[in-house]
């Protein structure tokens, strides 16, 4: 009976939507099966972490109140008064954190295939921008709880935004709000974080997976060259098959996550005392700490230039080398490793991790 009644929810559906079409597009479609298909996995997981996000933010935002005398104690009766408060609220912190190391990974491992040629070059350039979303939304999330520690590293944060040369005091002010962090800054924050940038990334992601539908998974350069010469590869059926292991990998990050939110909750901290001073060793969320490590590192002025500022144009630099690097490998459409762009990003990779763990040391 109960059967027959599914059958019949999902023909009145098919009717109505095409899911019989949607279902036979999937069962069509196939994923290359070779030395490097794990690296496929973590796309999949990063649009999984993304749900987990949407899914505990929406039941934060039920309790949340944006303003510098109510943010900290609502989060604070998120997890002392709502039942599985503090669990929804170390499950979303634990899994943005997740979410960006995950997105680093796929990313490199899109490079390191190279991946990102013809014809996949928008697919590449949308994969970055979401990154860079990402950031935004844990640059934005880190003020919310209006605590101490976040409140001095926004403080940190922007004023390097606003050091930029020329444009540097308009942001400044456009995202702070005024002069100073405040509950404008609170305020505008939230706005941004639950409204702008969910607007924006859910119609990148949209972008991003169309197109991965439409020109598939790209091979390795080796398998592509074998499959340009003739050679047979095989393919792993995405459904049910890769969509089966797609999932056994859900359910274990899932628990992982329950895992360190339940043992490793995520404090909530001191509130936040504009009038204090700032406490010592204030650092950003690891995701930036090889920025503000590096930043550290360089002197005051370098010949007539700002150190500050030279860091931040280099970092700028290399974003955009980084969005534009399928117009860059002309050789990778040829299906030829560049050899020096593999090395600098390998190099890139390396500074990347040791910078990150420096910020920790020092």
């Amino acid at each position: 009976m109960t059967r027959d009644r599914g059958r019949k929810i999902y023909d009145w559906l098919d009717s109505r939507v095409g899911l019989s079409s949607v279902v036979e597009l999937l069962r069509q479609k196939q994923v290359p099966k070779h030395r490097h298909t794990t690296w496929y996995y973590f796309g999949g997981m990063t649009l999984f972490l993304f749900v987990i996000q949407i899914i505990t933010g929406i039941f934060l935002l039920l309790y949340y109140r944006p303003t510098a005398e109510a943010a900290y104690e609502s989060v604070k009766f998120i997890m002392t008064e709502v039942e599985f408060g503090w669990l929804m609220r170390s499950i979303h912190s634990w899994s943005a954190n997740l979410m960006i190391a995950v997105m680093l990974i796929h990313m490199f491992s899109v490079f390191f295939l190279k991946s990102y040629r013809k014809p996949r070059e928008v697919t590449w350039i949308s994969g970055v921008l979401l990154l860079f979303l990402s950031l935004a939304f844990g640059f934005s999330g880190y003020l919310l709880p209006w605590n101490k520690l976040a409140y001095f590293a926004t403080k940190v944060g922007t004023d390097i935004a606003g050091s930029i040369p020329v444009v540097g005091e308009p942001v400044l002010r456009l995202l702070r709000g005024g002069e100073e962090v405040t509950g404008a800054t609170l305020t505008r924050f939230f706005g941004v974080h639950v409204a702008i940038l969910p607007m924006i990334a859910t119609f990148m992601l949209g972008l991003h997976l169309f197109l991965i539908q439409k020109h598939g998974m790209a091979l390795p350069l080796k398998e592509a060259r074998e499959k340009e010469a003739g050679g047979d590869l095989q393919n792993i059926p995405f459904m049910p098959n890769f969509l089966l292991r797609d999932a056994i990998g859900w359910i274990i990050a899932l628990g992982f996550l329950v895992f360190l939110a339940s043992v490793f909750p995520w404090e909530l901290g001191e509130k936040a005392d504009p009038l204090a001073s700032a406490p010592a060793g204030i650092k950003p969320e690891w995701f930036f700490m090889f920025m503000f490590q590096t930043l550290k590192f360089i002197p005051g002025h370098i010949l007539f230039i700002e150190g500050e500022i030279l860091g931040i144009l280099a970092f700028s630099t290399a974003g955009a080398i980084l969005l534009f690097i399928p117009f860059i490998d002309k050789q990778a459409n040829r299906l030829q490793d560049n050899r020096s762009l593999t090395i600098a990003g390998a190099i890139a990779l390396i500074y990347f991790i040791i910078f990150t763990i420096l910020g920790y040391i020092y």
